[in-house]
């Protein structure tokens, strides 16, 4: 392999991993109706464990995504009626993000046509297809959470 090809396959993984990225978007907001985020926030909310909600903070860690961008979604969903942000017991201060019984319904009655949704997205794969994706996937989130400039980083932010 020259060095172009090396070069290139990276750049072409990235590439298709963001034309992914949009079409995922895009898909879900026409077939849907909602954000990706928004869908995101409505898993998360419905797992076992967060029925009394989670912090403003996890959510942004467990999701991958800005406060800012998460702040605006939770807007919109609590003029939907579908979340809710209450004091959290241990720190005034802070607030608990949680589903509401609207929200709980509306997300129950998009179970349908999530599993639709996966269905066709997945039509091409294999069982074995979607484990072995799914483990590169999770390998890759995690070398994409380490990468790291150290010094260079900071000498660029200095300049």
């Amino acid at each position: 392999m020259d060095a172009n090809e090396n070069r290139s396959i990276p750049n072409t993984l990235f590439f298709r991993l963001f034309q992914t990225g949009n079409v995922l978007q895009r898909q879900v907001q026409n077939e849907m109706g909602i954000s990706t985020v928004q869908w995101a926030v409505l898993g998360a909310l419905s797992r076992a464990g967060f029925e009394e909600g989670i912090s403003f903070n996890q959510l942004t860690e467990y999701l991958f995504v800005s406060r800012q961008s998460l702040d605006g979604v939770l807007k919109r969903m609590e003029r939907d009626n579908h979340v809710l942000r209450v004091p959290h017991p241990d720190d005034g201060r802070a607030r608990l993000v949680r589903l509401t019984d609207q929200g709980r319904e509306y997300w129950n009655a998009l179970q349908d046509r999530i599993y639709q949704f996966y269905q066709q997205g997945l039509q091409g794969f294999s069982f074995d297809d979607t484990v072995n994706f799914l483990h590169y996937l999770n390998k890759f989130k995690d070398d994409l959470a380490r990468i790291s400039f150290g010094e260079e980083k900071q000498a660029r932010l200095e300049d």
